[in-house]
């Protein structure tokens, strides 16, 4: 495949008219239904907001809602974004994910047919996305999808996301990995643009507190060698009891002396209540080396992160954001199974004693040397400043096709 010299893409058609000059302005709906993902998105809605060329639709749903999970839309708020619409999806917690999927499809579908957006920029993997997407793509909407092409083959994302994939007709993948994936699976070079990770970049650009700032905003000891917890349910078709599983976390922890533990809550995924709730009870019984708060919220997570002796769990941070900081990380279980890990990252299966190992491995003053060495390949510069140009200039008339030619290389450092 010969190589364009065009600096937005691999080259092409689409490539060609995104560059056209006097563009009028786009309105962009971004969708955010997560705590996770918004922190993700932040400065890509902070960009947009201040882009003469984009008009920010923010609709926040989901858990962002929920006063059991948080109600972290007060984050967005605090923020200052402005919010376009709040559409709520869940009426219960943890209600079949079908129900819940069906809801969005009728909510988005009403929302898309009376405030049509030139094209949705949605992230990531979620039901919640998957029924979003389902709504935007029947109504014909373009839509732009941050981070296709990962693999996680313990949680149903894996299958959510690619099924966006497919939905969208512009990608910006996170890593060079999962850009020639989005390739091979047909999607076309010249829309393929890979920009790096955003959590790389806000870990590189957003003030972090100090560690007293962090103590005192926490309640908790956070001058003392601590562990930063998140522990989710696996939902692919075969996981695990999520309650063994959590079980098991909770054992290995209580058998590590002198350090103590900081867990935030689990998600909106079937058994996340569950894992949630063992979390608030170990803390609750061991109240002077355990503290539980439902969300530390971005500044807060990423300030722990980079004092934390080490971050435990199955969040896709702890595999994907920890290397930025090089901080030793134990991956348990299977829900990120698939996705890089880098040096810092020791994987472990969910039982108790095998936890208890790899925790006490990643203590270990030559896992933490090594640790340091970790090189993450998420590292795209400006992630956030990209997505928006190409969101200015990319075309997204031509009708999308199935590639099925050569894979280009891809390079999350070049300009765009």
């Amino acid at each position: 495949m010969k190589k364009s010299n065009c600096k937005l893409s691999g080259g092409g058609k689409n490539c060609r008219r995104a560059v056209q000059k006097g563009l009028p302005m786009r309105t962009i709906c971004v969708v955010t239904a997560t705590r996770a993902e918004y922190g993700l998105l932040r400065p890509v809605l902070q960009k947009m907001g201040k882009d003469p060329k984009l008009q920010l639709q923010l609709v926040v749903t989901g858990a962002h809602l929920c006063p059991w999970l948080g109600e972290t839309v007060r984050e967005i708020e605090a923020d200052g974004l402005p919010i376009a619409a709040r559409l709520s999806i869940f009426q219960q917690a943890e209600e079949p994910v079908a129900q819940t999927i069906a809801r969005t499809l009728t909510v988005f579908d009403g929302y898309f047919a009376a405030h049509r957006p030139d094209a949705v920029l949605l992230l990531g993997d979620r039901f919640e996305i998957f029924g979003v997407a389902a709504a935007a793509a029947a109504r014909h909407l373009p839509i732009a999808h941050i981070s296709g092409g990962d693999v996680t083959l313990g949680a149903a994302d894996e299958y959510y996301r690619h099924c966006i994939t497919k939905m969208a007709v512009l990608h910006f993948p996170s890593c060079a990995d999962s850009a020639a994936r989005l390739v091979r699976m047909g999607e076309e070079p010249d829309r393929v643009f890979c920009v790096g990770g955003l959590g790389d970049e806000n870990i590189r650009t957003l003030p972090k507190m100090t560690r007293q700032e962090l103590c005192e905003s926490t309640g908790f000891p956070l001058d003392r060698p601590f562990a930063l917890v998140t522990y989710h349910p696996e939902t692919s078709a075969d996981a695990p009891d999520p309650a063994d599983q959590v079980k098991a976390l909770c054992t290995a922890m209580a058998a590590i002396p002198d350090l103590f533990w900081l867990i935030t809550g689990s998600n909106a995924d079937a058994g996340g209540r569950i894992c949630t709730e063992a979390m608030q009870a170990f803390a609750a019984a061991h109240p002077d080396r355990a503290g539980f708060l439902q969300s530390l919220g971005l500044r807060r997570y990423l300030s722990a992160m980079q004092y934390a002796s080490l971050v435990a769990g199955n969040s896709s941070s702890g595999v994907v954001e920890t290397p930025t900081f090089g901080v030793p990380t134990v991956n348990i279980g299977q829900r990120q199974a698939g996705r890089l890990l880098c040096a810092n990252v020791v994987s472990c299966p969910a039982e108790a004693a095998a936890i208890e190992r790899a925790l006490r491995k990643a203590l270990s003053p030559a896992f933490a040397a090594t640790a340091r060495t970790a090189q993450s390949p998420y590292n795209g510069g400006d992630t956030s400043g990209k997505i928006c140009a190409v969101l200015r200039r990319f075309d997204f008339t031509p009708v999308k096709t199935f590639y099925d030619g050569p894979v280009p290389d891809f390079d999350p450092q070049r300009s765009i």
